[in-house]
């Protein structure tokens, strides 16, 4: 019998290394399991797995299963939560981000493949850098649409549509400052609490991405989009800096590389997908149209993004990459 649990007790010793390098990871965000940003995950995964042979597995949560953005930044700084997919401008308003403002100031960015090229490059590793001191190590992006007008009961087709409706909008300073600037009535609301707002009329609209309209089925209580294309969506592929630690340096080169190329991959299907969500949603018996004074909404904004990259020396460094593209 002593042989036995000896020889037992041997055996455990031995596999102990060959298991003592693999490691799951659950990853959360706070979007439908039919968004843009679990194609994303889901990408990253299949990156991680093939780049560490297996030794690292992501399990992706959506539906908010782990929480919502604020849930998950929190867990992420205790540890509590392996890693996470954030909306970029929760940041600033949860962990005090302040530098990821750069990637939602208003008509600075016109299309994907430039805002992706620019989140591939340096500036975009520097963001990352910064959440360093966060206990938060930043992997990459994935994009969840361009941002666009939804309303319940009307067309908005001037800027003078925009006067007073209220309107959703992620509570932080920037996003108060752009939508006070267009004349909406701005309110901050949970992402989770949408739907129910615009069935009651406690929010006559919502700025938000149309892969977001059609995932969390907000064409049912509201039929009216606007497409202003006013600024980008990114999330953050993160990892708790407790979860960060526990892996080798060749571990951690595999995941940066795989969260680089899942920047790159992704945000060509998001923008393949746009002109598939606009086909679904018109299916759906909602009107889509554009704004007629584009350039109105643009002058009303300006003074904001003026006002912001001065803010950080980081955010005037990503305002300067668009500047002549």
């Amino acid at each position: 019998m002593r042989r036995i649990l000896a020889l037992a007790g041997a055996a455990m010793i031995l596999a102990g290394p060959a298991h003592a390098q693999d490691f799951t990871f659950k990853m959360g965000h706070a979007a439908s399991s039919k968004h843009l940003f679990q194609t994303g995950l889901d990408i990253f995964a299949e990156k991680v797995a093939e780049k560490t042979d297996g030794k690292v597995k992501i399990e992706v949560y959506g539906d908010r299963q782990l929480g919502d953005d604020k849930q998950l930044l929190e867990g992420l700084q205790i540890g509590v939560i392996d890693g996470a997919l954030v909306s970029a401008p929760v940041l600033p308003l949860v962990i005090g981000a302040t530098s990821f403002d750069a990637l939602q100031l208003p008509f600075v960015v016109s299309s994907y493949e430039g805002l992706a090229e620019v989140l591939d490059s340096p500036v975009g590793q520097e963001l990352l850098d910064t959440l360093d001191d966060k206990q938060i190590k930043g992997l990459g992006y994935v994009e969840a649409g361009q941002r666009h007008f939804l309303a319940k009961d009307k067309q908005v087709q001037s800027i003078e549509d925009f006067a007073g409706l209220k309107t959703r909008i992620v509570p932080i300073p920037l996003h108060k400052a752009t939508w006070e600037a267009v004349g909406v009535n701005p309110i901050g609301m949970a992402y989770g609490e949408v739907y129910s707002a615009l069935e009651t009329g406690t929010i006559d609209a919502v700025e938000i991405n149309l892969s977001s309209v059609q995932s969390e089925s907000l064409y049912e209580p509201a039929k009216h989009v606007t497409k202003t294309g006013h600024y980008f969506w990114p999330g953050v592929i993160m990892m708790s800096g407790m979860s960060w630690n526990k892996l080798s340096d060749e571990l951690k080169a595999a995941l940066v590389e795989a969260g680089h190329e899942t920047t790159r991959e992704q945000y060509k299907i998001a923008a393949d997908q746009e002109a598939e969500t606009v086909a679904f949603l018109k299916e759906q018996g909602v009107e889509i149209g554009e704004l007629e004074d584009i350039a109105a909404m643009q002058a009303k904004t300006k003074p904001v993004v003026d006002e912001w990259v001065k803010k950080d020396p980081l955010i005037q460094k990503f305002y300067d990459q668009f500047q002549g593209r």
